[in-house]
């Protein structure tokens, strides 16, 4: 016998497979809100308690109208056997049923009929009173149509049983009785009053489930809102402290969860007064990160304007002895050389140390206007005299951009991402600055964009950290402390600006950008005129064959 291997990953059966289909269905249950499913739980327990109080009750009523029903089925049995036994005796039965039903005391709409062996004789049913008959006039028996095979099975016990006599009578309760001439009388009552009221009480348990299930949901609804409002007060506080810059500078963690949501004898109180915890020991922490970091800046700031003077000293000296009248040896002059240029490269590093102490201290910057369409043109131009061997472009708009800031720092800007292009690209790189408005975002945006190697995805992210440096992918040609992009973040940050990087092997973009610079009426018109020179100079600037 061949047999099948299960399938990899254990698919199973295609029946396997059908049964757990529905899993699917039911996961999104799992993403709604607790109050959402705290009030379909109650609910869905109501209906159930509902549908199970509702079952018991129409089986106990139904139960309770049948056993009164078969007593006075017995006793109409009873009335029936006694009755035909006077009319018949030990002689075969005739057509006198109508006396076995009209016999005093049995209830309007009493069946009866006379089973003689595999016949029914007559059968017969008590009809309601007329209402113009007299009250002391007789009834007489209707005859009817009824189904002889159930009745011609029923045991001669006595014992109720349940009969359907077809669509006029419907169901009736019957129960058969052996006479003296060894026939038997059936008799039985309807059913209709008692599957009518049966019908009534669960079309009423029905309506009253509904309209309980509708006033649960909305009192579960509103209790289940007004109990998680301390819970969403505690997430509120914690929303408002994942919005709190806790990433840099000094940070007063103030946000607590309110006292009254902080009682430790309920659960939203337990989590209350745990959060409150935890934004203490996160507040002492980043108060203790802030401190620690408040010295390590004072320290670099002390120690790079302490370096200061002596590497003044060491290069003046260096220099001093280099240009002596005295003959020295070759290597001496060599070595003093090597001196001067690591003091000039040290001292380039302690003012940078220097610059991002201050920036870091919130030292405050110039605030004047600067008209970064100038500011740009003299920046590509000393670009073009250190880079010769790279292609240079300008792309200036027609009218002027200013913004407000510290016009040194801004060109500082600019000349370390000119000198990043220039220093980390290939000679024949392209670079093109440009100069664009935002007017949506009331912004100047300043972009320099090389067709450099590009810079790798994994340094993209770390580009502006201090001593940060991706030469893995750009080519070396002189000493980097790793500290220009941190500068050009620092100092763009300080005037409200920021910067960003994109990069793909062909094309890299650094973008600043600032906010522009509002002037009056009053001072545009003074400074109109000069605005349109500067842009003509600009502009010829741009096109000029040294630039391209």
């Amino acid at each position: 016998m061949t047999q099948t291997a299960p399938t990899a990953g254990g698919a199973g059966t295609p029946g396997t497979r059908r049964r757990w289909e529905w899993l699917p269905r039911i996961r999104p249950f799992r993403s709604w809100t607790l109050r959402s499913r705290v009030v379909l739980v109650v609910v869905a327990m109501l209906a159930v308690l509902g549908t199970v109080i509702g079952a018991i009750s129409v089986f106990a009523l139904q139960t309770y109208l049948l056993n009164r029903l078969d007593t006075q089925l017995t006793s109409a049995v009873d009335r029936g056997q006694h009755a035909a036994d006077l009319v018949y005796g030990p002689s075969p039965s005739g057509p006198e049923v109508t006396r076995i039903v009209n016999t005093p005391g049995q209830p309007v709409g009493t069946f009866g009929v006379v089973r003689s062996g595999d016949m029914l004789i007559y059968p017969v049913i008590l009809a309601k009173r007329p209402s113009a008959a007299a009250p002391n006039e007789p009834v007489s028996p209707q005859n009817v149509p009824v189904p002889t095979a159930d009745l011609l099975s029923l045991p001669a016990d006595g014992k109720p049983r349940t009969v359907n006599l077809g669509p006029a009578l419907g169901d009736y309760r019957v129960a058969a009785a052996e006479l003296i001439n060894g026939d038997s009388v059936i008799i039985g009552l309807p059913l209709s009053e008692v599957n009518a009221t049966v019908t009534q009480l669960t079309f009423v348990i029905v309506l009253v489930t509904l309209a309980g299930l509708i006033f649960a949901f909305l009192i579960a609804s509103f209790v289940v809102r007004l109990a998680m409002r301390p819970l969403a007060r505690v997430a509120g506080t914690a929303q408002e402290v994942a919005e709190l810059p806790l990433d840099h500078g000094e940070v007063a963690l103030s946000v607590r969860v309110p006292e009254k949501d902080t009682d430790p004898h309920t659960e939203v109180g337990t989590v209350g007064a745990a959060l409150n915890r935890m934004l203490g020991h996160i507040g002492s922490a980043l108060t203790a990160r802030q401190a620690s970091e408040k010295k390590v800046r004072q320290f670099v700031a002390d120690a790079s304007h302490e370096l200061r003077t002596p590497l003044a000293s060491i290069r003046g000296y260096a220099e001093l002895t280099r240009r002596s009248p005295h003959d020295l040896p070759e290597d001496v002059t060599h070595s003093i050389g090597r001196i001067e240029s690591e003091a000039t490269r040290m001292t380039s590093l302690v003012e940078d140390l220097l610059l991002l102490a201050r920036l870091d201290e919130g030292r405050d910057l110039e605030h004047d206007p600067v008209d970064l369409s100038i500011l740009l043109v003299d920046a590509i131009s000393d670009a073009h005299a250190a880079g010769p061997d790279h292609r240079w472009t300008l792309d200036l708009p027609d009218t002027p951009v200013e913004v407000t800031g510290d016009e040194a720092r801004l060109h500082q800007v600019i000349m370390n991402l000119l000198a990043n292009a220039r220093v980390h690209t290939p000679a024949g790189t392209h670079v093109t600055v440009s100069l664009a408005v935002d007017e949506g975002a009331d912004r100047a945006r300043v972009s320099v964009t090389d067709d450099g190697p590009g810079i790798p995805a994994e340094f993209q992210s770390t580009l502006f950290e201090r001593f940060t440096r991706a030469d893995s992918s750009r080519a070396r040609t002189t000493g980097s402390t790793g500290l220009g992009l941190a500068i050009v973040q620092a100092v763009v940050e300080a005037h409200g600006g920021e910067v960003d990087v994109s990069s793909v092997p062909g094309e890299t973009t650094f973008t600043v950008s600032l906010p522009l610079e509002h002037r009056g009426a009053a001072d545009a018109d003074v400074v109109v005129a000069d605005e349109v020179a500067a842009a003509d100079d600009a502009a010829s600037v741009s096109v000029s064959p040294p630039l391209h």
